[in-house]
Parts: C-alpha cells; structure tokens; sequence
C-alpha cells in the first residue's frame, strides 16, 4: 500500500503559521522562517511537502517569491492557496511545483482543470474538497458552494484531476481527531487519489486515515505541536 505524509508549510504574512478552523484570527503556531522550516521537515525524512499561500487563499497574495523559493526544493512539493488562474498554476508548475492545488478557481472555472491536466498532466493537477456541514468551501473556507464534496469531486475527476485534497474543516487545527467516515465516503466514490487533512492529533489518526483508503495525509499542527515526531509518523507508514 503506498500512503503518503506530507508536513504542511502554511504560510501567513511570510510566517510559517498553523490555524485553529483555517480562521486568519486563530493562530497556533507561528515560525519566523518557512524556508527553514521545511529545510527542518526535510532533514528528518520528509520526501514531500504540503505548501499553502494562506494570504493567497483569503484573496491577498503576499509570498508568492517565498512559494518559488520552497518549490524549488529536492522534494515532491504540492503548493495551493491563491491559485486563481490557469496561468498561476502553470507559474507554480513551471518554477518546480509538482502539483499545484486548485480551489476556489476551480468551482468558478471547472475547465481551468482540464485545461491544465492536458497540458501538465493529471498526475500535477489537485482539487482542493474543503468541506463543513456536507457542503464545499471556496474563497479561503469563507463562503459554500453548495456542493457536495462526492458530486464535485467526481466532476473534477471526470475533467481530468489526478488527486484531491479533502480537509474536515470542522476540524481543522484541532488535533482533536479525524472523522474517517467522512474522508471514506469520498474515497469510495471516486477513482482518484484522496489525501486526507484535519483534525490529526495523534498517531491512530494516520492509521485511521490509511485504512479509510486515503492516499496520503497532510499533518500540521501536531508535529508543530510534538504531539508526536514525523519520524514516528513515517514508521507507522512503513508498517501498514
């Protein structure tokens, strides 16, 4: 079985930063140096990285040189946030991303995806499914779409993504635990890779996640927190 962690790199007013809810205001964590910070994720074995423009995702892109920057590592590096164009998401891809996340552009302009698949390749095209109360958030999580995360999913599938990224806002930041029936139900519906984020806390939420079927996980604010270490982590992915 191949599952993934990747370490998230949230980056706010050119901070690494980790939120309570994905809510600008509810700061957990905050580090003076991205850069450094995935450097350190690295040096621990990280083989892949999760990056978001949060300035980007709630409309005001501030780091977009620093997004380059961390693009530009050794590693697999997934980067959203902000990405409201096809022509900034083939900037990402042309500076070293190697997927780039795709939201709120998305919902508004399905076509971006296909549009993007073809030319890159399925396998550098993520939607982002960010979900609460059923429904799909755009717009840095602050309005719904009025989709359901199974119905746009199978959209973005049918144009031509070759993964998703679902987080549980409701339970984003908290380290409170995940809700693998949510995160099963649209892995079963779907024949695309699902990586998983929210709500991590501990290393039975990466189990969890992994018997759901998911791809991959993102983990934040528990290894910012050392909940527990990303070298644990990757044990428990070695032994699935």
């Amino acid at each position: 079985m191949s599952f993934d962690v990747f370490p998230a790199i949230d980056i706010k007013d050119g901070r690494c930063v980790q939120l309570v809810g994905g809510a600008p205001e509810n700061v957990l964590v905050s580090l003076e140096d991205p850069l450094s910070v995935a450097e350190h994720w690295i040096s621990s074995g990280a083989s892949s990285l999760h990056v978001i423009d949060l300035d980007g995702a709630f409309g005001k892109p501030r780091n977009l040189k620093l997004v380059y920057k961390l693009a530009k590592l050794d590693v697999f590096i997934q980067v959203g946030g902000g990405v409201r164009s096809r022509q900034d998401a083939a900037d990402l891809l042309q500076m070293g991303a190697d997927r780039v996340i795709l939201g709120t552009a998305a919902v508004r302009d399905p076509t971006i995806v296909y549009d993007l698949s073809a030319e890159f390749g399925s396998a550098s095209v993520m939607v982002s499914v960010d979900a609460r109360g059923g429904e799909v958030l755009i717009e840095g999580w602050t309005r719904s779409s009025g989709l359901r995360p199974q119905e746009l999913g199978l959209v973005f599938q049918d144009l031509g993504a070759g993964s998703l990224l679902f987080t549980d806002v409701e339970v984003e930041g908290m380290m409170g635990g995940i809700r693998t029936d949510i995160v099963k139900n649209l892995v079963e519906y779907v024949d695309v890779p699902v990586v998983a984020a929210g709500g991590v806390g501990r290393l039975d939420d990466i189990r969890a996640i992994a018997s759901t079927g998911a791809a991959g996980v993102v983990v934040g604010s528990a290894i910012y927190m050392a909940k527990f270490t990303l070298n644990d982590a990757f044990k428990i992915v070695s032994d699935l």
